[in-house]
């Protein structure tokens, strides 16, 4: 692991105001704000340029460029998304080589996806090849992790 990076900016795009807990007060357990919200359409629109972003800053800051990064196992939550990330990282449409997906077979794990992904597709890597490993979520929340095959 050559270094770690963690940002969050506040969006109310993806919460949750109290779930189960608030159902129980007298207004409707039906009322839109009792459970998880999402509004898909603006959370792809922000999170996308923000992730590429924080990635390549994050790479950036040790020396790297995008280029280099041999291997990015992101967030596990859409295919669309992802493809989106890395277009914009690496400046063109990038494979499963480069951006494996295991949406097929594991669905959206949450943030545990990138993990995954990195568990079932780093045995390929060639000692000093570059990795990224990036999840991001709720808040918005992002975190990465640069890591070179010894």
């Amino acid at each position: 692991m050559l270094g770690t990076k963690l940002a969050t900016q506040y969006s109310s795009n993806i919460r949750n105001n109290f779930g189960f807990m608030n159902r129980c007060e007298d207004s409707s357990w039906t009322e839109r704000d009792k459970t998880f919200r999402q509004e898909g359409r603006k959370v792809f629109k922000e999170v996308v340029p923000m992730a590429a972003a924080h990635i390549e800053a994050h790479l950036q800051a040790m020396g790297h460029t995008p280029q280099q990064v041999r291997r990015y196992w992101l967030h596990q939550a859409n295919l669309g998304m992802n493809q989106l990330v890395i277009k914009k990282l690496v400046g063109a449409d990038a494979g499963s080589d480069v951006a494996p997906i295991i949406l097929d077979e594991w669905a959206n794990t949450a943030s545990a996806g990138s993990i995954i992904a990195f568990h079932e597709h780093r045995g390929d890597l060639a000692a000093g090849d570059l990795g990224v490993i990036c999840s991001f979520g709720a808040g918005y929340s992002i975190g990465s992790v640069v890591v070179r095959k010894q």
